[in-house]
């Protein structure tokens, strides 16, 4: 393998488009099971001809999945799929190549390796996550690890865009993947985690921590539509002081969902 080798059954390839909201890059993730010639590529990342080449280097590349969307993890595949002819699968319909969209539950075989898709709406209303298991991964065929894509990241947290994200199913999501425990984290942006069930529970908190300064902020402040540009700004000045200039908007999209997130609350 030419990528970081983050489990036994695979690697990380990082991508080279660095940012604000990337953070280092992209991680490409391949699973190739021992013994099993061909290997998985989740999330090509950008239409970048050396990542791409890189990622058709592993082997004969069966199938191509996707966690979400966004333009730094599906830019790259028309060139991987042109590199190694292997079919594409998404939640996302539109986005897939020769085969079906994922479902939410069903199992992915590739060698002794199972790959379980998760459906984790939030980030997106399409993302996925995948629990990967199977003989080599982290000490055995009992154990595994969960890519994330950008559910949950290796640092900092996730920005949700309404109407595509909702931090209601963007909690939920997270309380579906805390149930699975301590499985290592394979994320789409930042480092490997170690422990899923622990960093749900910190975002968890973390979101909860925000809502609550929310609604101080919005008592004092007098409540208007959750779209209202005023007070989206007034807000962030309130909740998120410090911030860089550069993600001032995805921390005003973040206060548009928490705010329609609270709205909904009260309605229901």
């Amino acid at each position: 393998m030419t990528g970081d080798r983050w489990t036994g059954l695979g690697a990380r390839v990082l991508a080279p488009n660095p940012g604000p909201m990337t953070l280092d890059g992209t991680n490409s993730l391949v699973i190739a099971p021992a013994g099993h010639g061909g290997v998985v590529v989740v999330d090509p990342g950008p239409a970048d001809d050396a990542h791409l080449d890189r990622l058709a280097a592993f082997g004969d590349v069966e199938l191509i999945l996707i966690t979400h969307h966004h333009h730094d993890h599906t830019e790259g595949i028309d060139g991987l799929v042109a590199r190694t002819g292997a079919p594409v699968r998404a939640r996302q319909a539109d986005l897939c190549r020769d085969a079906e969209p994922l479902a939410d539950g069903e199992t992915i075989r590739i060698g002794d390796a199972d790959i379980r898709v998760i459906a984790t709406p939030g980030h997106t209303a399409d993302s996925v996550c995948f629990l990967v298991a199977g003989d080599g991964v982290v000490g055995g065929p009992q154990e595994g690890a969960v890519i994330t894509g950008d559910t949950i990241l290796g640092r900092g947290t996730t920005v949700i865009i309404p109407p595509d994200g909702s931090l209601g199913d963007y909690l939920a999501s997270l309380r579906t993947l805390a149930a699975l425990g301590p499985l290592p984290v394979l994320p789409a942006h930042g480092p490997m985690l170690d422990d899923l069930g622990a960093v749900c529970a910190q975002y968890l908190a973390h979101r909860q921590g925000r809502l609550g300064l929310v609604r101080a902020a919005l008592a004092s402040l007098g409540r208007a539509p959750a779209d209202d540009p005023d007070l989206i700004s007034a807000v962030v000045d309130r909740v998120y002081t410090g911030i860089d200039p550069a993600v001032r908007f995805a921390a005003e999209a973040s206060t548009r969902a928490q705010l329609i997130h609270l709205a909904d609350e009260q309605a229901g």
